[in-house]
């Protein structure tokens, strides 16, 4: 559901699994691997729910930060 009252995105299981993995693969590229702690830091969407999910496929340590927090506080939640 999004911010806007009534307005909804609907993701299959298919969609959602196929972005996960494309997901995944990017964050491999990108040099992400199994141990490495990742920070999201995005609104809740299908697309935050894939990225905890690539995540966890690729066995990375993620942790989720949504948006509202001034910039001292989101420095201090990535260090911890």
């Amino acid at each position: 559901e999004r911010d806007e009252p009534g307005e909804e995105v609907r993701v299959t299981y298919r969609e959602l699994l196929e972005l996960t993995c494309r997901l995944g693969n990017t964050l491999k590229r990108q040099g992400v691997r199994q141990g490495d702690r990742v920070t999201i830091y995005m609104p809740p969407c299908p697309l935050a729910v894939a990225s905890m999910l690539a995540c966890a496929r690729i066995g990375a340590v993620h942790a989720v930060v949504f948006a509202g927090f001034s910039a001292e506080s989101l420095a201090d939640r990535i260090r911890d």
